[in-house]
Parts: C-alpha cells; structure tokens; sequence
C-alpha cells in the first residue's frame, strides 16, 4: 500500500466530502477520486458509501481511517525526528493553552522563551482543556496544557503550575466580606460559567455532583473579559484565578471551604515524537515553575 492514496483517503474520511480534501490537499478532485479507486481495487474492498450528495464510510473503510490516523502520525515524527537528524536549524513548537492562561500567564513566558530561542516559532492554539487533549492525543498540537485530572494513559505530563480555585464576586457582593464559602452556598448564586469543556467547568461540574447541586448558570461564555464583566455589574458571581482578577480593583476572590486546586500540566503524546523544539520549551517551563 502506498502513503499517498492512504493520505487522500485520511483526508476524505476526515472531511467527509471529495471536494473539500481535494481543496485541501491542492489537487483536483478526479485526482483524488482516481487514487481512491485504486486503493480500493489495490485492497478489493469498498471504502465509502457514495451517495448522490454525500459519502460515508464503509464497516471496512472505518476500520482503515483508525489505522491510517496511526500510520501517517508515524510517518509525520520520523520525517521530523530525520529532519532534525540532518541538523534543522529552525523548529516550531505547536502547544495548545487554555484562554485564561493563554491571556494571563503565558504571555511574559512566551516572551522570555523567544527571547532564549529567537529562532524558533510558535503556534498557539486556544480551547478548552478537553478539546486541546483531543487534538494532543490526534496529533493536532506537539504539546497542550491540561489539568491534572483529565490526563489520559497515551499522554506524558508534567506540573507547571498549582493554582487555587477561588469564588469571584463584585466588591458589593455580600460573600465580598466572607474569609470562604462552600459549594453550597456558591452553586445557589446565579452563576457565570464557562462552556463545557474547559478545565474550571470540568471541575465544577464534578464538585457540583459530589456535593448534590445542581448549577444556577445564568450566563455560559469563554470570553474572560466577559465573565469579569457580568460579575462586576452584580448579574452573577464566577470562578477565575487570581491572576484574572488581580489588576481589577472591582473584583474580589474568596476560598472555597475546604480550598480547592487546581493542577496544571504540560502534556505530550507517550508515543509521539517530541522534537528539540518542544523539549526545549517543556523544559523551559518546568524551570520557570521552580522559580
């Protein structure tokens, strides 16, 4: 079997359509259609379910997506770890960073990295910690932040960073004056959350089921700006970190009773290849976390 009708058909199943891999691969359609046929004559099966306005994957074409997802995730490390063999001069390093981290954490982090490696470029993609693992565990992203609890058995991780979750309220708020709250108490208050998915509404959901609440969610937003402002205008209290809310006088953040942290990891595949690039910057991190 050859890679390049296995990369045509990746791509056809992933997008579900000819049109849009052939876009995506810069090639013309009856190119693609052409190297997909022949695969399947190649393997005498059937791969799609061709349909006048659709395609869908075959029991045997399924079967095939799995494995060609593992086998050009293989092919991608050894050209890179190759390419570095050779001496690459350049490097890029794709990590996945949760907003909230993303707009107040990582930003003088960053810059100080680039400023040790000015040769190297980053992508960064921001999400919520479960999208950011799945696209870690697919080969999307080299490297994701994640919170602790979340991390699955195909990932490598470690802690940069222990943070308290704490109750955020208007300075008018009357928990404003409180040294904690419990969950109860935060649960019944109209609250701002965010969307599922991200690594403080994982948490709170799952507190919400250990202590028998069910949410009062008012508002559901990613945008932090947002959730600071809704809670600064008295329509509903939130969770944030401290380093959220510590340039905003108007704000307030009191403990959880008992406190609640939050662990969060730097995490990579197991079987990936992790280039000089990202290890690098893995363990820039673990030195900025000792500091």
């Amino acid at each position: 079997m050859e890679l390049k009708p296995l990369r045509y058909f990746y791509e056809v199943a992933r997008l579900g359509s000819f049109t849009r891999a052939a876009e995506l691969l810069n090639l013309a359609q009856p190119a693609v259609s052409m190297a997909i046929r022949k695969l399947e004559n190649e393997l005498e099966l059937t791969l799609f379910h061709r349909h006048e306005r659709s395609i869908a994957l075959t029991d045997e074409g399924k079967c095939l997506f799995v494995q060609a997802e593992k086998i050009l995730q293989v092919v991608a490390d050894a050209e890179l770890e190759m390419q570095e063999l050779k001496g690459l001069s350049r490097g890029e390093v794709r990590v996945g960073i949760p907003s909230m981290l993303g707009s107040f954490h990582f930003p003088p982090i960053l810059m100080a990295f680039r400023h040790r490696y000015p040769n190297l470029t980053f992508s960064v993609q921001e999400g919520g910690t479960w999208q950011l693992q799945q696209m870690l565990e697919k080969g999307e992203l080299d490297l994701a932040v994640i919170e602790s609890e979340t991390i699955s058995d195909i990932l490598e991780a470690r802690t940069i960073l222990r943070e308290e979750m704490r109750a955020t309220v208007s300075r008018e708020h009357l928990f404003a004056e409180r040294s904690s709250i419990t969950l109860q108490e935060f649960f019944t208050e109209e609250l701002v959350m965010f969307k599922p998915g991200y690594f403080h509404r994982k948490v709170l959901d799952r507190l919400a089921r250990e202590v028998g609440c069910t949410p009062n969610i008012s508002f559901e937003t990613n945008l932090v700006p947002l959730i600071r402002s809704i809670v600064k205008q008295g329509f509903g209290i939130s969770t944030l970190l401290n380093m959220a809310v510590a340039d905003d006088p108007d704000l307030v953040t009191v403990s959880f009773a008992p406190p609640i942290f939050l662990d969060l990891c730097i995490a990579w595949r197991k079987d990936g290849y992790l280039s000089r690039a990202n290890r690098a910057f893995v363990e820039f991190l673990l030195e900025s976390s000792r500091m």
